[in-house]
């Protein structure tokens, strides 16, 4: 019998203003999402149901619509990898040696007021701290990191009122005002 077989997968564009202040990062859009091509887009994925609380882009509203709302509240979007080999859409299936990381010096050079990075679950985590973060130059070495438990369904052993109470720091730090010492690239 043969296991499945790996196909290559590739992530979206980011969605973000010059303005952001909070990036949000996943690993890699699993099938459904792909499917859509829409972030998140697992009916039962718990990220714009908490969206939609915080920043009026819940699941209710067009995709286009979720996005926008999201950069009016200056909140970027994106996943580490650009693409990746893996069966399936869970992230312990993704290939270590597959993955590609996007590029996000060109991301801080569009945002370069962005304070804030939460990765959506430890996989995003894992991948940003090995194959991007020492590729950043400093001040974006120094910015303020922080795992937020998964919004996707596979991740099913933590409560949603305590997700949701997690994830409320995503609010707080896209409210919070920029330090005129941590805008990159400005003399």
């Amino acid at each position: 019998m043969r296991g499945l077989s790996s196909a290559e997968v590739r992530s979206f564009a980011f969605s973000a203003a010059p303005d952001a202040r909070v990036l949000i990062l996943g690993s890699m859009p699993g099938a459904e999402s792909l499917r859509r091509q829409q972030y998140y887009g697992h009916p039962q994925n718990l990220f714009w149901g908490f969206m939609g609380r915080f920043f009026g882009a819940g699941p209710a509203l067009v995709y286009a619509e979720r996005l926008a709302r999201l950069r009016d509240g200056r909140v970027a979007l994106w996943d580490v990898a650009h693409r990746c080999r893996r069966p399936g859409s869970l992230d312990s299936s993704i290939e270590r040696g597959s993955v590609e990381p996007n590029d996000f010096a060109a991301l801080f050079a569009l945002c370069p007021v962005i304070h804030s990075v939460f990765f959506n679950g430890t996989k995003a985590a894992e991948l940003f701290r090995r194959l991007v973060l020492p590729t950043l130059e400093p001040p974006q070495a120094g910015l303020s990191y922080e795992i937020l438990p998964s919004t996707s369904p596979a991740n099913a052993s933590i409560p949603r009122a305590v997700k949701l109470a997690r994830w409320g720091v995503v609010k707080r730090a896209a409210a919070r005002p920029v330090n005129s010492e941590s805008i990159v690239g400005h003399d």
